[in-house]
């Protein structure tokens, strides 16, 4: 069964999105995080059930995160999850950078043995992690250094990076 949850952030209110999971913990592993007007963000349909108490643990480790008390998430995210196996590669990689750091479109694509033509791909499938904040997409930007991209908006990625004392331009 789908369930979801709103969370107040300095991003705006997210939507948790998760399925009952019997090894997650508070029993719901994670399928999405989407922020309002995202791109290709995910919306409440039919049958979901709100279930606030279900993204206990989740909400918890964002506010964490939000007040700069977390640097990492431990969060289970649902084995169906969606994604083609080099969107899932891709996104294993932003899960590698560390909090406070940045790397390059470029960088992904050579640390998952992309030619240089792939970049586009891997913003493309950047462009479509599900989970917002907590597989860090917003770590990743221009070879120039500068912000570049986020389904989000690129004003919730400065907000993030600034969260984690990175200064963009």
């Amino acid at each position: 069964m789908t369930v979801y949850a709103t969370l107040e952030s300095p991003l705006g209110e997210l939507l948790l999105v998760g399925e009952e999971s019997a090894t997650a913990p508070g029993g719901t592993a994670l399928v999405s995080l989407s922020v309002p007007e995202q791109k290709g963000g995910a919306v409440v349909r039919d049958g979901w059930r709100r279930a606030p108490g279900a993204f206990a643990g989740v909400a918890a480790q964002l506010e964490a995160y939000f007040a700069g008390e977390l640097t990492r998430f431990d969060v289970e995210y649902a084995a169906g999850a969606p994604g083609t196996d080099f969107q899932r590669q891709v996104w294993a990689e932003l899960e590698a950078i560390s909090y406070g750091t940045t790397v390059s479109y470029g960088e992904i694509a050579r640390r998952i043995g992309a030619s240089s033509v792939k970049v586009r791909a891997v913003g493309t499938a950047i462009g479509r992690n599900p989970l917002l904040v907590v597989r860090p997409c917003h770590r990743v930007i221009g070879s120039d250094g500068s912000l570049k991209g986020y389904a989000g908006g690129l004003e919730r990625k400065q907000v993030l990076l600034g969260l984690e004392g990175v200064r963009a331009r």
